[in-house]
């Protein structure tokens, strides 16, 4: 085999200049196939008198191998999250915290709640904390969730490196918030006059359109003092019981629906919070003022009527006999009916269909109506309160939905 003189400077590294970033192709003579690296050139003999001469880019080589030597960032982690898992009674207005193993990327995905409500997450150094711009409602089952991998969150080492720093496993936990106070809903029917008592907070007071504050005060109730209205007889005083379920919250709730156009049930859902928290948002107050009535069967029986605090009426009455007695109790006025023709069965089992008018159910059957009798103040009806033509319409106005009746 014979080579050039040229070729024979270029294998000896004499006069063969520094490798460039690009191809060249040499013709040589050569007696058969093989491959010769030379200083970093590739000379391959494709076959017998042929040679070709083949440089690499030393820049890319270097790049090459700095991708081999990268190491992934070691995977992150969930080291705790506030409220905790299965959490119940939380309050909907508060924090969620996330902390993990490792600084997050600026870039990293977030954190995902279900359902969704308002608000932002922030995130900073090692930990991912969501504040909602209002909150979630009560009894809310709320689900927090992470995918793994490249949908889940990533460390900053994992971004500085370009690869790995992904969480590990996917990640869910649920909490779930409570019940809003019964205080507090008894505060704010007080401040819209659906209470015969007064409330006055403690410190600086909530601002009405401030539904954020509004919400968690639903949750945790501030300081204030209720105060009787003056006027009202003290057996009303006996039904009140502060921070529980009373009788008198239960007209109040009744009487709200009412006037919200809501089922009348006496209970305070979810419904009935969001409503009542409009209400006070846009300053609806109670537009019939607190009605409270009092039959008394000691003889002559009487019915007397309070409302806002002074006494508005006092009429005789009839109540049950003894085969029909009117039921002792306290009870919410539920319907009302200006005329009905009014059906039963006698004691002796025969029946009757009278006409009666100014009708206010407050207990089963039992109503405070008008029907015609010789004289009042003893028991005569069949369980009703009876009064005459003169007193009942002024009774029917003054009973709204959820006006409290004690009979006694």
């Amino acid at each position: 085999m014979f080579y050039s003189d040229w070729f024979r400077r270029l294998a000896s590294g004499r006069g063969a200049g520094r490798p460039r970033a690009r191809k060249k192709s040499v013709l040589i003579t050569a007696a058969s196939a093989a491959l010769v690296v030379i200083a970093g050139v590739a000379i391959v003999l494709v076959g017998p008198g042929r040679i070709t001469l083949r440089t690499t880019s030393v820049a890319s080589s270097r790049q090459d191998q700095s991708k081999s030597d990268a190491h992934p960032a070691p995977a992150l982690h969930v080291t705790s999250v506030t409220p905790g898992s299965s959490a119940s009674n939380v309050n909907g207005t508060n924090l969620i915290e996330v902390n993990f193993s490792a600084p997050l990327a600026d870039d990293s995905q977030l954190p995902r709640l279900t359902p969704a409500v308002p608000g932002s997450w922030n995130v900073q150094g090692s930990s991912a904390t969501f504040t909602p711009a209002t909150g979630y409602a009560e009894d809310t089952t709320v689900t927090l969730s992470i995918p793994a991998g490249s949908a889940g969150m990533r460390s900053a080492a994992g971004a500085k490196a370009g690869a790995g720093g992904y969480l590990a496993v996917g990640f869910i936990r649920k909490f779930t918030t409570g019940s809003y106070s019964t205080l507090r809903l008894e505060q704010l029917l007080a401040q819209l006059g659906y209470l015969p008592l007064t409330w006055t907070p403690s410190g600086p007071a909530i601002q009405p359109s401030d539904a954020a504050e509004q919400l968690a005060a639903a949750y945790s109730p501030p300081a204030g003092t209720f105060s009787w209205q003056s006027g009202y007889p003290s057996v009303l005083g006996t039904l009140w019981s502060e921070g529980s379920d009373n009788m008198i919250v239960t007209g109040a709730i009744r009487a709200f629906q009412n006037q919200e156009g809501l089922t009348m049930d006496g209970e305070a859902g979810q419904q009935v919070w969001s409503y009542l928290l409009k209400a006070v948002a846009d300053g609806h107050d109670n537009g019939d003022g607190y009605t409270y009535a009092l039959a008394s069967q000691s003889e002559p029986e009487t019915l007397t009527i309070w409302h806002d605090g002074r006494q508005v009426l006092q009429s005789p009455a009839n109540t049950g006999i003894p085969a029909a007695p009117t039921a002792d109790g306290t009870f919410p006025v539920y319907e009302k009916l200006p005329f009905q023709i009014m059906q039963g069965t006698n004691p002796d089992g025969s029946t009757y269909a009278d006409p009666v008018q100014w009708v206010s159910y407050f207990n089963g059957g039992d109503a405070v109506h008008y029907f015609p009798r010789a004289s009042y103040g003893f028991q005569q009806s069949l369980g009703c309160v009876e009064l005459p033509s003169s007193t009942a319409e002024t009774a029917y106005n003054y009973l709204s939905y959820g006006s409290l009746v004690t009979v006694s």
